[in-house]
Parts: C-alpha cells; structure tokens; sequence
C-alpha cells in the first residue's frame, strides 16, 4: 500500500489527494502536531459549501485552512487544504465544499463520527480526555451529526416521522427555570422520534407541521397526560386520533388528592392541639405526630407496605375516618385500570358519584377533573395504551442532561437524546451505520 494511501485512510481523508505530510511545534496544543495537506479531487472542487451543486468560483477566501482529524497515535492531527469561495445562485458567496468535513465545520467527517459515538456510550470526561475537546465542542459536533443524519435521510426519501400509527407525547424539564423538553416517542418501535425545546401548544404544533396533513391522518392513537395544551392541539390537527389518558398521571392525582386531604387533617389537629391540655393521652398532640408519618403509607399501594406502614393505616382507620376515606378513593381509583374494558366505564362512574358524595373537598375536585377525562381515560383501559413507554424514554433523559451538563443550548441535549434513543446509533469510523 502506498504511503499516501495509508495516510488518507488513517486520517479520514476521502476524495482527496495527499500532497504532504509535516509535523511543527505547537505550544498551544503541548507540542507537536501533524499536518496533513491534501487537495480535493477535481470533480470535488468548485462545489457550494451548503448544497454541493458546481457553481462559480469567486476567489481564494481566507487563504488555507485547518480542520481537526483524528489523532495519529497521541500526535493531534489537522488537514490543511485551500478554501476558496464559490458564487452559489442560491446561498450566495460561500466557502467551498470539501468532501473530509462539513461545511462550517473545524472538524472532519471522522473525526465527529467518534466523538458522537464517544458521547453516546461513555461518560463527558472520557470523551472529552480522549479526544482533546471541549464539552460544548461536543454538544457542537453531536447537532452536526443530528443533521447530517436528517439530510442523509431526505436525500434517501426516509423520513424518521414516517409510519407512525400509535404516539405517546409528554415533556421533561432538563433544567430550572421551567425549562422543558417536548417528546414523541412511537409506541410500535419504542424510540423516540422527535423532540423540541419548550412545554406549549406552539411545541406540539411544530411536531403536526413537520408530520404534515397526511401521516397525521394515519395516527390512530396518542397517549398523553391530561395538560390541556396537548390535548388541544391533538384535538384540532389529528382528530381521528384516539386520545389516550396516561393511567399514572391520573393515580397520581389521586395521591395528590390525599395528600392535601391529609394535610387538611393535620392542620385540624395542630388547632385543636393549642387550646388541648398537654396531659391528655391519644389527644391531639398524639394524632399530629401520627398524621405527620402517615405520607408513604398513604401513597404506597397496600401490597408493598411495611410493617410499620401498615400500624398507620390501621391508626388512619380507626381515628381518622376523612382521612381513610380518602385513601378507600384513591384505591378505588387505581383498582379501575386494572379491570376488563367491559367493567371499567360502570365502575369509573360509581366511583365518580362516590367522589362526589364524600365531602372530601380534594376529592370533589380531582372527580371533576376525572369526569373531563371520561373518554380518554376508558380509551387508556381499553386499548391497554399509558405514557409508561414514554417515561422510560424521559427517565433516559433524565440521565443524559446530567451527561449532558454544560452543553449551550437544549438542542445539544435532543441531539445527543435522538442518537442515543432514537432510530439512527452513531458509529465509529469505518464502520457500517446501524438502524433501530
């Protein structure tokens, strides 16, 4: 094999030619660097940097420029090559396509192919030690890749949208300061198929416009929680659609519902306690400390209770009837997405009318917001659909914004969001993509 040859396979250098190859000294870089100066082939050449058609050229740019490739051995190495401009008819006076790099990019195709992949399956520091980067670089060249991957697609006439029949759609919050990322996952494959920054109506009509008219019209089902501004907007571009109410969100009203009934009954005895003699025995003071313990035995479903767990709950029955009356509800409530379809519309409304007759005022109000949720809550119960998957989806998130700490903006986040969770893993250089 030729020098060269081996060179321009090492350094991830295509359709070019290598003309030399020199090492200098680089203090900025702890020493030495070496420097490989190809020439694209000629029918390379003369090309615009964003849509590669053959335009004009326009002149020599800003001279010679370096773009970062992967390391020979522990040596960091750059390709230099001229980079002239073109006059494209379209994007105008641009740099020239080069056929190692991206346009606008100060790294090589390979070069970003390993930091993806590094980003995906290793922890920031290991890909930031190994590849001599910093963290935002990578949050940089994991949104190019995104694209890159997205163009690939276009040009292909594949589209990751495509296909989609069943859809769950929730949002995450990646940071504080009320800042949300928007999902859709597919519940037929399981990956994440889409994913944008903010929590609004505008987020999930941004999804419909990029699904279009006609795919939207082929979803059959949508699996969200109740908010109102995914249902609304569902309602409106995807109305053939069944909507589907997450089961855990609405047990977890429930626990909400009991909570504030709780607290109602603590904050009785915390009165009473005041103008109550010290001296009595199983007397207010007694009833706030139990009160005051008495959370998880509350939330946990009665089988995974522990021993003494299950000593409150006795307590709450036989000294605080609201309160276990509250939890008979709550109970009641979950035991619902647990029946046949066939049983469930007759016992959803029992348990409604119970609701409403037991002066309860949180459960008063958490059937009101249950009986707006009728519909799409027998149609969870019915096609056995939740936002579980969905979750699982978002609890991986969760893990990748600590990953991805740092990184300058939420599409850095989804970037590294849809490589890991969704249809296209990056590879490594040399290597053959996989599809999920």
């Amino acid at each position: 094999m030729r020098a060269a040859s081996l060179i321009r396979g090492v350094a991830g250098v295509e359709k070019a030619t290598v003309v030399d190859v020199w090492f200098e000294e680089s203090a900025g870089a702890g020493g030495v660097i070496a420097v490989i100066e190809v020439q694209a082939w000629k029918r390379e050449r003369s090309r615009c940097g964003v849509c590669r058609r053959r335009c004009p050229g326009y002149d020599a740019g800003a001279g010679r420029r370096r773009w970062r490739t992967l390391d020979l051995g522990t040596t960091r190495t750059f390709i230099e090559a001229d980079a002239p401009r073109v006059q494209c008819p379209v994007h105008g006076v641009v740099v020239t396509a080069v056929p190692w790099a991206a346009h606008d990019a100060g790294h090589s195709w390979v070069f970003d192919q390993q930091v993806a992949w590094l980003a995906v399956h290793t922890s920031k520091s290991a890909v930031t030690q190994l590849m001599r980067v910093a963290w935002r670089t990578v949050g940089a060249i994991v949104s190019r890749v995104v694209a890159v991957n997205d163009r690939a697609r276009a040009v292909a006439g594949v589209d990751r949208l495509d296909g989609l029949r069943r859809i769950g759609i929730d949002e995450i919050s990646y940071r504080r300061g009320h800042k949300y990322v928007l999902v859709v996952v597919d519940h037929d494959t399981g990956l994440l198929v889409w994913a944008a920054d903010g929590k609004s109506k505008e987020s999930v009509h941004a999804f419909f416009d990029q699904l279009g008219a006609a795919r939207a019209a082929l979803v059959s089902h949508v699996s969200a929680d109740a908010a109102e501004y995914i249902a609304k907007v569902v309602t409106e571009r995807c109305p053939q659609a069944i909507r589907c109410a997450d089961p855990f969100h609405i047990v977890q009203w429930a626990n909400d519902a009991i909570t504030r009934t709780r607290v109602d009954a603590w904050n009785q005895a915390r009165a009473l306690m005041r103008t109550e003699p010290t001296s009595v025995v199983g007397g207010a003071r007694d009833r706030v400390a139990a009160l005051r313990g008495s959370r998880f035995a509350l939330w946990k479903n009665p089988e995974n209770l522990t021993g003494p767990q299950q000593a409150r709950l006795a307590w709450i029955t036989a000294h605080a009837p609201d309160l276990w009356r509250g939890y008979q509800l709550k109970e009641g409530l979950r035991l619902i997405f647990r029946l046949p379809a066939a049983e469930a519309a007759e016992a959803l409304d029992a348990w409604l009318d119970w609701a409403q007759r037991s002066r309860l005022p949180a459960f008063v109000e958490l059937g009101s917001k249950i009986r707006r949720q009728r519909e799409p809550i027998l149609a969870a119960i019915t096609y056995n659909m939740s936002n579980a998957l969905v979750e699982s989806v978002n609890t991986k998130i969760r893990l990748l914004t600590r990953i991805a700490f740092g990184f300058h903006s939420a599409q850095a986040l989804i970037a590294i969001a849809m490589l890991s969770l969704g249809a296209d893993r990056p590879t490594l250089p040399g290597r053959q993509p996989t599809h999920r």
